[in-house]
């Protein structure tokens, strides 16, 4: 598998998994909205981790810098 995710792309994905997680935390979100931003707070971490977006693929999208 390619990586497709640049560093810019992955930072921004980590911090909106923070964002996400706090507010949970802090009791802002709650229930059904919750559990969603949850799972995609998940599936960021995971995506950043791997530096693959499955959904770039059909897309032909990809953030990582090409070589000059």
């Amino acid at each position: 598998m390619k990586q497709n995710m640049g560093l810019i792309d992955k930072v921004l994905r980590i911090l909106v998994a923070i964002v996400i997680a706090a507010l949970f935390f802090a009791k802002v979100i709650s229930g059904v909205l919750a559990i969603v931003l949850l799972i995609v707070a998940g599936i960021f971490i995971l995506t950043s981790l791997i530096g693959f977006c499955p959904l770039y693929k059909p897309f032909g999208m990809d953030t990582t810098k090409k070589d000059q």
